[in-house]
């Protein structure tokens, strides 16, 4: 029986695109724009950002500096937001009818910039009970221990919390950890999945 329901952020619930954060970086960057995706891997940055190792001011000026760009704090952080696009793809409905018979998680790689500028614009991550999120547990998907960091604040077990993500490694390793997860693909599969399980809303 499930009672905690898990879902994963981008492109699940809140849909991004890194080629529109490439873009417009572009009109910042002295670099052309097909070099950005390189210089942005090479600098190192984002692994160690998405799970809490460097401040979000010091990642932009050192990502800044990397990419030759010249722009303040908050106009980097609405460069480096831009990914995001505005239409969720699932509906609040479905959110707000899961919390009120299941507990609600949020579990998501994401930055310290990503998740509070997600947070402000899109009011259905409000029908969330708690997040587990990657910068401040220390630990990213597929890795095991924001799993367990999960179920420990699911306060369920394991095979009784529902978990979905579109990355297929991440699915695996939370079946390993022993949830009951299934790639996301769209709303509309992703309700006949919990109507499977006997789950309503």
């Amino acid at each position: 029986m499930i009672k905690t329901v898990i879902f994963d952020l981008g492109n699940v619930i809140v849909p991004f695109d890194l080629a529109r954060g490439y873009a417009a970086l572009g009109p910042y960057c002295p670099y052309p724009l097909e070099e950005i995706p390189q210089r942005m891997a090479a600098s190192g940055l984002v692994p160690p950002f998405e799970v809490g190792q460097i401040p979000p001011q010091e990642f932009a000026a050192r990502l800044s500096a990397a990419l030759g760009l010249e722009v303040d704090y908050e106009r980097f952080r609405e460069l480096w937001s831009s990914i995001f696009l505005p239409e969720t793809l699932v509906p609040a409905r479905l959110l707000e009818g899961l919390r009120r018979r299941y507990r609600m998680l949020l579990l998501s790689n994401t930055d310290a910039i990503h998740f509070p500028w997600v947070r402000e614009r899109y009011p259905l991550l409000g029908h969330f009970d708690d997040y587990v999120l990657s910068y401040q547990v220390g630990a990213a998907k597929p890795d095991a221990r924001i799993y367990q960091v999960a179920v420990e604040r699911a306060a369920c077990r394991a095979g009784e919390c529902f978990f979905t993500d579109d990355i297929p490694p991440n699915v695996e390793a939370a079946r390993q950890a022993g949830l009951d997860a299934v790639r996301f693909e769209n709303a509309a599969h992703l309700e006949r999945e919990l109507k499977a399980r006997g789950l309503e809303w």
